[in-house]
C-alpha cells in the first residue's frame, strides 16, 4: 500500500472566504502514484471547513448568505443582546464554529485510475470562516 500525507497551508486575508483547492489535490493524488485508493481532505482548524460542491460564484454567494442568517456574526459577549457564550473567552469568532461544524470537517474521494473520482460538477473548497492568519489543510493519499 502507498501513502502521502502533505498540508496545505492557507492564510486567506478576509474573514471569510471560499478557496479553490481543488488543483492541489489533484496534484498530491498525481504524485502519490496511487492508481486505486482514497483521499482524506481535512481542515485543521475549528473554525474553517472543506466542502464538496459546485464552482458557481451565485452557489458561493447564497452559502454565505445562508450561513450569516443561520448564525450571524456577533462579536458580543452577553448572551442577552445576542452575544455568544464562547465569546466570553476573549474571542470574537463563536459564529466561525457553528459554521464549520455546518459545512463539515473533511472529504473523502475516491481515487480511480490515478484520478480524482468525482462527479462532473464536484469541485473541491476550502472555507475559511475566521481569516486573517495562517492554517493547514490535511490531505492524505492511501491506496495501490
Amino acid at each position: 500500500m502507498k501513502t502521502q500525507t502533505e498540508e496545505l497551508w492557507m492564510e486567506v486575508p478576509e474573514r471569510r472566504a471560499i478557496v479553490s483547492i481543488h488543483r492541489e489535490v489533484e496534484r498530491i493524488v498525481s504524485e502519490s502514484g496511487v492508481e486505486d485508493g482514497l483521499v482524506l481532505v481535512n481542515a485543521m482548524h475549528i473554525t474553517a471547513s472543506v466542502f464538496i460542491n459546485d464552482y458557481e460564484s451565485g452557489l458561493h454567494a447564497d452559502y454565505e448568505r445562508w450561513l450569516e442568517e443561520l448564525v450571524p456574526f456577533n462579536p458580543g459577549t452577553d448572551p442577552e443582546t445576542g452575544g455568544y457564550l464562547h465569546n466570553r473567552t476573549g474571542e470574537d469568532n463563536a459564529d466561525a464554529h457553528h459554521k464549520r461544524q455546518i459545512m463539515g470537517r473533511e472529504v473523502v474521494i475516491a481515487i480511480t485510475d490515478g484520478q480524482l473520482h468525482l462527479g462532473p460538477w464536484e469541485h473541491i473548497f476550502y472555507y475559511e470562516f475566521d481569516g486573517c492568519r495562517r492554517k493547514r489543510i490535511l490531505v492524505k493519499v492511501i491506496g495501490e
